[in-house]
């Protein structure tokens, strides 16, 4: 056995917290909660949901505040929190950032709004779900070709059904009708895909997070049919977003619980603040001042300093390049023999 594993394993040793398996699947709860809500719509509020609710999560303030922003924030603040993890990954954030600069920068002179626009709804929907699958992976152990084929499977008809949503009004009636067509049959094959795939699952456990991720997909096209595109965006929005936050808590309590090893926990613990707030209270907090106010105290400032008026640079440019940073970074930081996974152990 190699040096790395012992000292993971003396690590893990120390730890008071794993990451539940019940209750990561416990998070997929939302679907079947949010099919009994677009019942009770349809069929006793006369759709008042279906004709009131945006058509994305994204234009509530609050949601917001409460899953889209504050864990994109929290993934910053475990990577720029821990001296060890800049010096471990500083080539990457560097290179990273210099290529985001360049392409959506240097890039967005010539290159069409709608290019840019697919290329980062691709990889958010990507993102998204590809986290779930790596999640289950390790409990499903399935074959490196299954993997591929249901998350690739997952994804194509995932970004199918995210621009159907957010480009509903520029799509004509043949266009929507051929792309329904199109996902409907990806996830029949997906259905069965995964009947086919089950096979190689040895756990009870494991076929609960295979149809949990399967039925993620379908739940959201479901949805997208019948015009509950809210829903359809906060199904896999809200699991994503609480999954990620298990893993977020666990890591820094494991990480900071007996010694603070940062400003924040240090801060917290002074305070006697319990440390399983500590990520949630800081991140939320940010999203709040910086969704609220980030883009208002930019542009008095702006205004007073330079005469110029610069609108969105907060929600649009920090956010949006924290954003596309999370994207990046947690590809690599939860790998196998990061320094992450050091804080990370597992129950069921």
């Amino acid at each position: 056995m190699s040096a790395p594993v012992f000292a993971t394993q003396s690590v893990l040793a120390k730890q008071k917290i794993t990451v539940s398996f019940k209750l990561l699947l416990s998070l997929y709860s939302i679907i079947p909660f949010c099919l009994l809500v677009q019942l009770i719509d349809t069929f006793f509020l006369q759709s008042y949901l279906k004709d009131n609710l945006p058509s994305s999560p994204n234009h509530f303030l609050l949601f917001q505040i409460l899953f889209g922003t504050p864990h994109i924030l929290a993934s910053a603040f475990l990577l720029m929190g821990s001296a060890e993890y800049i010096n471990h990954y500083k080539k990457n954030i560097i290179s990273v950032t210099l290529l985001l600069a360049l392409i959506f920068g240097v890039g967005s002179l010539f290159i069409p709004y709608k290019v840019f626009y697919v290329v980062v709804a691709a990889w958010t929907v990507y993102h998204v779900i590809k986290q779930q699958h790596g999640v289950a992976r390790g409990v499903c152990r399935l074959p490196n070709w299954a993997y591929s084929l249901l998350l690739g499977l997952s994804v194509a008809a995932g970004l199918l059904v995210y621009m159907g949503i957010f480009l509903k009004n520029s799509l004509d009636t043949l266009h929507v009708e051929l792309l329904k067509q199109i996902v409907s049959l990806m996830c029949f094959v997906l259905i069965f895909s995964a009947l086919y795939c089950q096979r190689f699952v040895r756990t009870a456990t494991g076929r609960w997070f295979l149809y949990g991720n399967i039925f993620l997909v379908i739940s959201s096209f479901y949805f997208y049919v019948q015009q509950y595109y809210f829903l359809a965006i906060l199904v896999p929005r809200l699991v994503h977003d609480a999954t990620a936050y298990v893993f977020y808590v666990t890591h820094d309590f494991n990480k900071h619980h007996q010694h603070p090893q940062n400003f924040l926990y240090r801060s917290a613990a002074q305070l006697r603040i319990n440390i399983f707030f500590v990520l949630p209270l800081s991140s939320f907090a940010l999203a709040f001042v910086l969704q609220a106010y980030g883009d208002l105290w930019v542009n008095i400032l702006t205004q007073f300093l330079f005469g110029v008026e610069i609108r969105k640079v907060i929600t649009v440019g920090l956010l949006g390049y924290f954003a596309l940073m999370h994207y990046y970074t947690e590809a690599i930081t939860w790998k196998l023999g990061s320094p992450y996974r050091n804080y990370i152990g597992f129950s069921d």
